[in-house]
């Protein structure tokens, strides 16, 4: 069964590449506890199929870069960008999209995670295995408060706009 609102998400470990280091993250892929990276904060979730596709890479995640700062303006703390990719991915696509920090891009390499969220998705009939649905959700201290999730093949609630208005 899919996560609902007013469900805590599920711990689990995320991957994220880290491109400068610091005294907690080394350069290259750190892997950072859910449950320790939603304490105290509001953040704006979303997860894509995958990463450089068409509707990722057009639509979803450049909206969300676009309204960063509106978004944040609205409460959100930190923006994720979660997909079925691995760090190495999800790292090089956040450079390709200009993503500067505002955008955590988040891997879940086995889709444990989404899994865990009741938010998988079989795309083994076009050659892509098990990955994320197009969903989007605002948590706040890892509580579910907004949840979007788009029927197969959609998108058309869970962009920065959606969310934006959400957040009014």
């Amino acid at each position: 069964m899919a996560i609902q609102i007013g469900d805590k998400v599920p711990d689990g470990v995320l991957t994220e590449f880290i491109e400068t280091e610091t005294d907690s993250c080394a350069v290259g892929p750190n892997q950072f506890q859910v449950s320790e990276m939603v304490m105290g904060k509001k953040i704006a979730l979303f997860a894509v199929p995958g990463a450089f596709t068409p509707t990722c890479s057009g639509k979803h995640l450049p909206g969300y870069v676009e309204l960063a700062e509106p978004l944040q303006k609205r409460g959100i703390d930190e923006i994720w960008c979660v997909a079925v990719n691995d760090a190495f991915v999800m790292g090089a696509w956040g450079r390709d999209q200009g993503v500067a920090g505002r955008v955590r891009m988040l891997a879940d390499g086995s889709a444990a995670w989404v899994r865990a969220l009741g938010l998988d998705a079989d795309f083994s009939a076009r050659g892509m295995g098990i990955r994320a649905q197009r969903f989007s959700a605002v948590l706040e201290d890892g509580v579910v408060r907004q949840l979007n999730v788009e029927q197969p093949g959609k998108f058309e609630v869970s962009d920065a706009a959606t969310m934006l208005a959400q957040l009014s």
